[in-house]
């Protein structure tokens, strides 16, 4: 059974950087196809995709939204994907959450295509 745990998140300054983690542990990495995704929701917002891996083959799609700013990678060996964020803005600021589904080919970053979420790490960005 797949399963996610994320981290890393924290206060920061507007400009500044953060780097999300999270473990995706419950099955192969070599030979099972398993989309991690990072979603965030903001105070009264809907729960919005950010970027996806397919931890099989490492190919990444990023939302439009962040793109140029927010960075999504992988590490086979320590079986985590990360969330790079730079030049960060208050609009920024919410829950992170990582989320996996059992998948081979494209993926859409809708919330509820996900079958395994992580707990969430707040993210805070101040003027």
């Amino acid at each position: 059974q797949v399963r996610v745990a994320d981290y890393g998140g924290g206060s920061v300054q507007a400009g500044g950087s953060l780097r999300l983690s999270c473990s995706a542990t419950g099955y192969s990495w070599s030979n099972t196809c398993v989309h991690v995704a990072w979603f965030r929701q903001a105070p009264g917002k809907q729960r919005e995709g950010l970027a996806v891996i397919d931890t099989f083959t490492g190919k990444a799609v990023h939302d439009d939204s962040i793109k140029g700013r927010f960075t999504v990678s992988q590490e086979r060996t320590k079986k985590a994907v990360y969330l790079q964020m730079n030049a960060l803005k208050p609009d920024d600021t919410g829950m992170y959450y990582c989320a996996a589904r059992r998948l081979c080919g494209p993926s859409a970053l809708v919330p509820a295509l996900f079958e395994t979420w992580g707990q969430g790490t707040q993210v805070t960005v101040s003027p």
